[in-house]
C-alpha cells in the first residue's frame, strides 16, 4: 500500500471527482498491530474519513495481515503516513485534536465534533505518553466508557464508536 492512497467515486457525467471529507480525521499514534490498521483502512473506506498514521509503524505497510484486513478497501481509503506527531499535527493546523484515553473525565459524546477534528488514538499495548498528551495541540482527552476491571478497547474498534458518533452528530453527510 503506498503512504497516501486517495479515494475516488463517480460523479456527474462519469467523471471521477474526489470527496471532501466531511468527518473529523483519525489518527493513530505509532500503531503496533497491522490487523487493526487494516481494519482501520477499512473503516476510513466505508466512513469518509482520512486516517493519518504516525510513525513509527510496527509493521510493513506491505504486510499481508494489514491487507487482509482492510480486505479490498485500501483503494477507496484516504490513509497518510507521518513521521512525527508534530509533522501529522502541521499538516492540518486548524484542527482540534482530542485524545483518546482510557483516564478521563469528558466521554466522547460530550464533544460537539467539527468536519477538522482530529481524533488521536494510541498504540494498541500502551496509552498515549504523558509527552503526546502534553503537547499543546492537545485540545482534550476524551474516554469512551467502559465496565470497571477492563484494560482497554480494540484500537480499530474504539476508533468505530468515535468517527461514527461524529458523523452521527454531522448528519451522516454522504452516508446512506
Amino acid at each position: 500500500m503506498p503512504d497516501s492512497v486517495g479515494a475516488t467515486m463517480n460523479g456527474a457525467a462519469g467523471t471521477t471527482v474526489r470527496p471532501t471529507s466531511r468527518l473529523p480525521h483519525l489518527m493513530f499514534f505509532q500503531p503496533r498491530l497491522p490487523g487493526n490498521t487494516g481494519s482501520a483502512v477499512r473503516l476510513a473506506a466505508v466512513t469518509g474519513a482520512r486516517l493519518h498514521l504516525i510513525e513509527p509503524l510496527g509493521f510493513d505497510l506491505d504486510e499481508p495481515k494489514l491487507r487482509r484486513a482492510g480486505l479490498d478497501y485500501h483503494d477507496l481509503a484516504t490513509v497518510e503516513v507521518h513521521p512525527s506527531l508534530d509533522a501529522a499535527l502541521d499538516a492540518l493546523p486548524d484542527a482540534r485534536v482530542f485524545a483518546f484515553v482510557t483516564r478521563a473525565t469528558t466521554v466522547y459524546t460530550e464533544v460537539v465534533y467539527r468536519p477538522d477534528d482530529v481524533l488521536l488514538f494510541g498504540p494498541e499495548t500502551a496509552d498515549l505518553s504523558d509527552d503526546v498528551l502534553a503537547h499543546p495541540r492537545i485540545n482534550g482527552r476524551v474516554t469512551i466508557p467502559m465496565l470497571p476491571q477492563r484494560r482497554s478497547l480494540n484500537l480499530a474498534n474504539a476508533a468505530s464508536i468515535a468517527i461514527y458518533e461524529a458523523w452521527r452528530q454531522l448528519g451522516f453527510v454522504h452516508g446512506r
